[in-house]
């Protein structure tokens, strides 16, 4: 009776063991590593879409003016704040004169004095001119009475060196004249120059705008060229685009572009490509295009951070696959085919991407081709696959 019960005992724990070991069996097979990975697929379908280049810009000013002297000068007053709209001729700022006016007060008395001056010389000229008037009648009827033998010699050629003498003082009045208008001359530009030096003083405004910086305030030094105020013009800003040089294909003028500033992330404006840099940068590999906007949005601030979307030409019908189904197996580029035999790596050639995740096939695939878009893991060639119609894309 106890042999019968041991054996049976024995027995019950074997089946046991047994049916243990088909439940785990089972479940391996079905959900642990050798269950089938769980794949979404897609068919290979041919079609065009339009392609789009994205970057990030900054928002600038195409009209911007930095206003100072020409001359280093100490600010004596600022007039304007930051934010402020300005007309064309506003006066902005104005600087310290410090010795210009004494300057213009001696070149105002050397100018009155170079004046008297030519005056003289007129004068003195227009007694040369008699006085050789004078010597020329007298040589003349001097030598008519020598020819006559009324005068002698000697007093013919006294009246002929009279002449050249009168002669030569006309020719040194005119010589002393012109001296004396050149110095006139000299000293007005000298004037004027002190006078548009003075002018420079005071800060206009080139245009109408708006004021965006301050960068000097009263009682600060300047030198010639730095600027004191800052001014934009609010409805030339635009958005310079930098682009990557391997993706910036088909870019050019006239595109039309999707703006969206950094501090309005929601809100999208239209614009248009304006301009296309003709030199790229070749530390950070980049091209620069300038994106202006066709609706100027309020408030806009220059230095402000923008996404910018170029929205390219269509392109000519070809396969189009999901981005996501593209991998990078060793060296090659391709995706994984769904064959009757299993699964088949395909290197392919690829074209430019669609905004929506889509890519162009130009080589490796057939119109028709099943392709693994997302998997539960990584795949290889020996895989086994099931098929479901929804996966989340592996990270």
């Amino acid at each position: 009776m106890n042999w019968t019960t041991g054996r049976a005992r024995r027995l019950g724990l074997g089946l046991s063991a047994l049916l243990l070991l088909a439940a785990l069996g089972f479940v391996a097979v079905r959900s642990g590593p050798l269950a089938p990975v769980r794949v979404t697929v897609q068919e290979v379908a041919s079609g065009s879409f339009a392609p789009s280049l994205f970057g990030i810009g900054t928002v600038e000013a195409r009209r911007a003016y930095l206003i100072g002297p020409t001359s280093a000068a100490r600010v004596r007053r600022v007039l304007v704040e930051v934010g402020d709209h300005v007309q064309a001729g506003q006066l902005l700022a104005e600087m310290e004169p410090v010795d210009l006016d004494e300057r213009m007060a001696a070149l105002d008395a050397s100018n009155a004095r170079a004046r008297s001056l030519v005056q003289a010389a007129q004068a003195q000229r227009q007694d040369a001119v008699a006085r050789q008037a004078l010597a020329d009648t007298n040589a003349r009827r001097y030598v008519e009475l020598g020819t006559q033998q009324f005068m002698s010699a000697g007093a013919v050629e006294a009246k002929l060196q009279e002449q050249s003498s009168a002669a030569a003082g006309l020719a040194a009045a005119e010589a002393g004249l012109l001296a004396a208008r050149q110095e006139l001359q000299r000293l007005d530009a000298e004037r004027a120059g002190l006078r548009q030096q003075r002018a420079n003083l005071r800060l206009l405004a080139p245009s109408a705008g708006l004021v965006s910086a301050r960068d000097a305030e009263t009682g600060s030094t300047v030198v010639a060229g730095q600027a004191v105020v800052r001014l934009i013009e609010p409805d030339s800003l635009w958005v310079r685009l930098r682009l990557d040089q391997g993706r910036s294909g088909g870019l050019a003028l006239g595109l039309p572009a999707h703006i969206s500033l950094r501090s309005l992330p929601e809100q999208r404006w239209a614009g248009r490509v304006a301009r296309v840099e003709a030199l790229s940068d070749s530390v950070t590999e980049e091209r620069v295009a300038l994106v202006s906007f066709e609706r100027m949005p309020e408030g806009l601030s220059v230095g402000e951070l923008a996404e910018v979307t170029l929205q390219l030409p269509a392109t000519a019908p070809a396969l189009l696959v999901a981005g996501a189904s593209v991998k990078l197996r060793g060296a090659q580029t391709g995706v994984w085919r769904v064959e009757p035999a299993g699964l088949r790596f395909a290197p392919v050639r690829l074209g430019a991407s669609g905004p929506d995740g889509q890519v162009q096939v130009l080589e490796g695939l057939q119109q028709g081709d099943r392709v693994v878009v997302y998997s539960e893991r990584a795949l290889d060639a020996g895989s086994r696959i099931r098929v479901v119609d929804a996966l989340a894309a592996s990270p």
